[in-house]
């Protein structure tokens, strides 16, 4: 039985450029086959719409499509046939999703700057918003949830799904069920990079939206960022990732099979234990060598790992603190004695689970939270997909006549030092207001 191989293991001051190389550079994008793959597909199907889907269809899927669009009846025959016990997960996950989405729904504010001067800014929902859901190594409804549901509670327009067809040339009847309990408004069979392009440039049949969310392989992640000029997107959501901070409170098992979970993913994702507890390390990576042969997406997991995956030993919890702002994962699971302590001091994840109980499963479809999250390091400067991500914000301003009078000899020498004296002339016609 072969062993369990890793990207880096031992300790952070020993890796090595190529060890740390495979660690911290994630981003697809830097991948000049799928960058340059992806741009082909997305002129493609520009140019050609239906068409180009047609053929990728026939091309990549093996199906040839009659039609684009899901038909809605099939949405309601596929949640009628539904498990009635998966159906109740769906429905639990959907009612959590809502709530807490509920719960952070932005609101209308204004400000006084000055007498007479009063600022606003309203919160609006987006006409039409596309929600990608994968396919392919494995179906994600709750992807499907986590973009459809948060888009119902900001009040979207319109909601559509674009989701990879399979042998029978739609997509996956669970996917079709989840689209109905989301009230998902149209559903087409489109998937990969071609499906973002049909959402960012519209087609006969699949119309343009005004922003596209969901996540993807790196294809996908690759597209969105392609079409980003043209349609806002959520964020660069690529292959899985996961962070362990541990120390010696840590139980090695539940660690080993939260590795394995997000690794099973993608042989692209990138899952990570990072320790000030020299005593784990050996442990974790001995449950490892024992699960791993057991798990039924086995060589997925054995591929992660040895491309993405590191067991890292620092000298100190603020070092462990350090190289979990600096991986910034799309999860963080912190197992430590002092989880919440540590988790208010690490910056820069997509979420944070706080504690071994909190797996990153229960995210990933129960607790409600977004599991939409940016990824390949991305975490610095992007967060989690939000109803914040369903509206634009429009600003408004109102300066009463008393107030313009006031504000128009400082505004025009701003003007006249800009070398703006339509700007200046617009202001100073006030300053005799009353």
């Amino acid at each position: 039985m072969s062993r369990v191989h890793f990207a880096a293991v031992g300790p952070l001051e020993a890796l090595n450029y190529a060890a740390r190389a495979a660690l911290f550079d994630r981003a697809t994008s830097r991948d000049v086959g799928i960058r340059t793959r992806t741009a082909a597909v997305v002129e493609r199907v520009r140019t050609e719409g239906d068409a180009a889907l047609r053929a990728y269809a026939r091309e990549f899927d093996g199906v040839t499509l009659e039609t684009l669009e899901v038909p809605r009846a099939r949405w309601r025959v596929a949640l009628d046939a539904l498990d009635p016990a998966l159906r109740r997960a769906l429905e639990r996950s959907a009612a959590n999703i809502r709530a807490v989405h509920e719960a952070f729904r932005p609101v209308a504010s204004e400000v006084v700057t000055a007498d007479g001067v009063r600022i606003g800014r309203r919160p609006d929902p987006l006409g039409r918003v596309g929600v990608y859901a994968p396919g392919g190594r494995a179906t994600y409804p709750s992807s499907l949830l986590m973009g459809a549901v948060p888009a119902r509670v900001a009040g979207v327009g319109e909601v559509i799904v674009c989701s990879p067809p399979d042998a029978s040339g739609l997509p996956s009847a669970v996917l079709m069920a989840a689209a109905e309990l989301a009230g998902v408004d149209r559903m087409f069979t489109v998937g990969g990079a071609g499906a973002v392009a049909a959402m960012a440039y519209g087609t006969a049949t699949i119309p343009a939206v005004d922003r596209i969310v969901g996540p993807g392989n790196a294809y996908v992640a690759e597209a969105k960022l392609q079409v980003a000029g043209v349609v806002a997107i959520d964020a660069p959501a690529g292959p899985s990732e996961l962070l362990v901070i541990a120390d010696e409170w840590a139980d090695p098992v539940v660690i080993a099979t939260e590795m394995i979970a997000q690794a099973e993913h993608d042989p692209l994702a990138s899952v990570v234990l990072v320790t000030w507890a020299p005593a784990i390390a050996p442990l974790v990576l001995a449950e490892l060598e024992r699960l791993v042969p057991l798990t039924p997406r086995e060589r997925i997991v054995r591929e992660s790992f040895a491309a993405k995956g590191g067991v890292i030993t620092v000298g100190t919890r603020d070092q462990a603190i350090a190289f979990g702002t600096l991986y910034a994962a799309e999860h963080a699971l912190i197992a430590t004695r002092d989880a919440s302590a540590v988790a208010a001091e690490l910056r820069n994840a997509g979420t944070v689970f706080v504690g071994e109980a909190s797996s990153v499963s229960f995210g990933d479809y129960m607790s409600g939270a977004n599991h939409v999250l940016p990824t390949g390091g991305m975490a610095r400067s992007y967060s989690g997909l939000s109803t914040l991500d369903f509206y634009r914000w429009t600003t408004w301003q109102v300066i009463d006549r008393a107030a313009a009078g006031r504000l128009a000899d400082d505004v025009g020498r701003f003007a006249d030092a800009e070398g703006l004296p339509g700007h200046a002339a617009a202001a100073r016609q006030w300053i005799n207001a009353s």
